[in-house]
């Protein structure tokens, strides 16, 4: 049974490292937004694609508005995810031990 709570700390881990990742990137689009980026740069197509799959869901759902607020609803969905999946995978990696 310890191999699994292993497992899940590691789990947790990098849960943990991939989420703060996505944070940084959707802070550093913002960020870029503000002084209209080249859109052939390879950094800005980088964080584009990385991004955009969790912002182009939240942006359908928000009805039009003069400034893009899906950035803020990710570091809101990101931080939830951050401190409610990572805790209880921790948690369940104690228990396994």
């Amino acid at each position: 049974m310890f191999i699994l709570g292993h497992f899940l700390s590691v789990l947790a881990y990098l849960v943990n490292i991939v989420l703060t990742v996505m944070y940084c990137l959707i802070f550093v689009r913002a960020l870029i937004s503000w002084v209209n980026p080249d859109p052939f740069n390879p950094i800005v197509q980088f964080l584009q694609r990385t991004t955009d799959p969790i912002l182009e869901p939240i942006r359908r759902l928000l009805p039009p508005l003069a400034i893009d607020l899906s950035p803020i609803i990710a570091f809101f969905g990101i931080q939830f995810l951050n401190m409610f999946l990572v805790r209880v995978l921790y948690d369940l990696a104690d228990r396994c031990r």
